[in-house]
């Protein structure tokens, strides 16, 4: 049994840990703020994005002579994951989800037959994909030395991409990351942006008739110039996401560390106390017992 200074030790310790993650779960609340607005702030401009590529992109007459962003390079052999992740731990499941589902996808396609490379932004996701799949990790990003976040940092991930495609390094490129959608949900999100997959809008769906529309310059020049762009607004959208839910994951996580210290604290405390009860009671008995001996 441990003895009376031992346990106050122990539950010194406990406290000291509780203050800890009191505070980062406090720091972690208010960072959520601004970085909540930011991802929310973000999402009209890249949905609205695919949104206006999607419509030049229907309008385009021959698929195979548009820019290889669009139309692809004819195969899918080769796929690059390109995985997003955080920069530090204590977040709960946030950096393991996302891992986990590129996990997934990376057996299922090889279990196809299809070669997987992987590109990691966040040194989370690295650390976790090197355990299985070191030999597919071709180069890893760790963003932890920017305060903020900023498009630039998301258009040079996007050059690197771009640059591999070119250089004919991949066929295929999905992105993961996690959706923020309250502190104590965060999706984890797989989408292709390489070759440009555009949802269907409400309007092509409902509407009867489409609206024709003329371009100038010609379709092919503005998806050229835009498609590497939308490329990195998506990348930035993921990573703004990826920072709102980083903190929420975070901010929930302390929380419970909180609690579950309290209750280490409580059950130490009435450990301690019966400890030292009994052992005050075990003394009596034994004066009593020789002062009745003389």
């Amino acid at each position: 049994m441990a003895s009376l200074k031992d346990m106050r030790v122990r539950i010194a310790a406990t406290k000291a840990t509780q203050k800890i993650t009191k505070a980062m779960q406090m720091v972690a609340a208010s960072k959520l703020r601004r970085a909540q607005a930011a991802a929310e702030a973000a999402r009209p401009f890249a949905e609205r994005m695919e949104t206006v590529l999607g419509n030049i992109a229907s309008s385009v007459s021959d698929v195979s002579a548009a820019p290889r962003l669009l139309a692809g390079t004819g195969n899918d052999k080769v796929h690059l994951l390109l995985v997003c992740t955080g920069e530090r731990g204590l977040c709960g499941p946030f950096n393991s989800a996302i891992v986990r589902l590129a996990r997934e996808r990376a057996n299922s396609l090889l279990a196809q037959g299809k070669e997987v490379k992987i590109f990691c932004v966040g040194r989370k996701g690295a650390e976790q994909l090197r355990r299985n799949f070191e030999k597919h990790i071709i180069e890893v990003v760790e963003l932890r030395g920017i305060r903020t976040l900023g498009f630039v940092n998301a258009e040079d991930i996007a050059k690197k991409v771009i640059a591999l495609y070119d250089a004919g390094a991949f066929d295929v490129c999905t992105l993961f990351f996690s959706r923020f959608k309250s502190v104590i949900a965060q999706i984890p999100t797989a989408t292709q942006i390489i070759p440009a997959v555009f949802p269907e809008t409400k309007a092509d769906a409902t509407a009867g008739a489409s609206a024709s529309y003329e371009y100038e310059p010609e379709e092919d020049d503005i998806l050229t110039e835009l498609l590497p762009r939308n490329i990195a607004v998506q990348i930035f959208r993921a990573l703004l996401e990826n920072n709102a839910s980083f903190y929420g994951s975070q901010m929930s996580a302390m929380d419970n560390a909180t609690r579950n210290a309290g209750d280490m604290i409580r059950k130490q405390t009435l450990k301690y106390n019966r400890t030292r009860q009994a052992m005050i009671t075990k003394e009596l008995i034994e004066i009593i017992s020789g002062a009745e001996a003389l």
